[in-house]
């Protein structure tokens, strides 16, 4: 890889690390969205297994309701991976072109969600049987795609949980989507060796812009950051799922 790749790189994962620094969240999301200019979803998603894993893995751990959420959340996990495992074999087989659509799809969909719908209310009675169906389809998505916050976080957005109840559960999804999806990939033969290598490096630039977007969230509202980072996230969707057509 020559030196104009490993500075775009390095800046693509600086700037997914300021996302999840400001937000909790998406840096899987942009750096497969500006990864998926220029490489295949499936080369783009072997990039991301160490970074999104170490963050969310960091994530996770932060807040003291880590069992309890494992509790209430293990059919929804238990769905992720099988879901993510069968997904991973549409990332792999299908044309390239084809697979930046979905992903542009997926990315679209999730910002114009995010943008407009009303906050939503799951019953309690109703997890035992949703959060599996959640999990299915969000590995089924993240497989396909790469992107594992469809519909999974808008549906743990609406099991009211508290603030840090709410970052750890997301960070345990996304943890769970991150090891399915490197799973699936090794399994249908698409990360390999060197991969990790690369994967490993993009950890240094992910935890730097994490570090600053800590620092930005001290200095901006929450909320425009959000409404920025969503409106960004529906223009590259966009414009992924014009590329098969140009």
């Amino acid at each position: 890889m020559d030196e104009a790749s490993l500075v775009r790189f390095a800046l693509i994962f600086t700037l997914a690390g300021v996302v999840k620094g400001v937000t909790g969240m998406g840096l899987p999301t942009v750096a497969m969205g500006l990864l998926g200019m220029t490489l295949s979803p499936a080369a783009a998603a072997g990039m991301l297994v160490v970074p999104s894993f170490v963050t969310n893995v960091w994530q996770l751990v932060a807040g003291p309701a880590v069992v309890p959420l494992l509790r209430r959340l293990g059919g929804m996990m238990l769905g992720i991976v099988l879901g993510t495992v069968l997904g991973a074999r549409l990332l792999v087989s299908v044309e390239p072109a084809w697979s930046s659509l979905a992903l542009g799809i997926a990315l679209s969909v999730h910002a114009v969600q995010a943008l407009c719908s009303p906050a939503l209310s799951v019953p309690e009675r109703s997890e035992a049987w949703l959060s599996p169906v959640m999990g299915l389809v969000t590995g089924v998505i993240s497989g396909a795609t790469g992107v594992f916050v469809i519909p999974a976080v808008p549906y743990l957005q609406a099991l009211g949980l508290e603030k840090e109840e709410l970052v750890q559960a997301l960070g345990l999804s996304f943890t769970v989507s991150t090891v399915a999806l490197a799973s699936g990939l090794l399994a249908h033969g698409v990360f390999r060796l060197e991969q990790l290598g690369l994967s490993s490096l993009s950890l240094v630039p992910a935890l730097a812009g994490m570090w600053l977007g800590q620092r930005v969230r001290e200095r901006i509202s929450p909320s425009a950051f959000r409404r920025c980072f969503l409106l960004f996230l529906l223009s590259m969707g966009l414009a992924l799922s014009a590329k098969p057509f140009s």
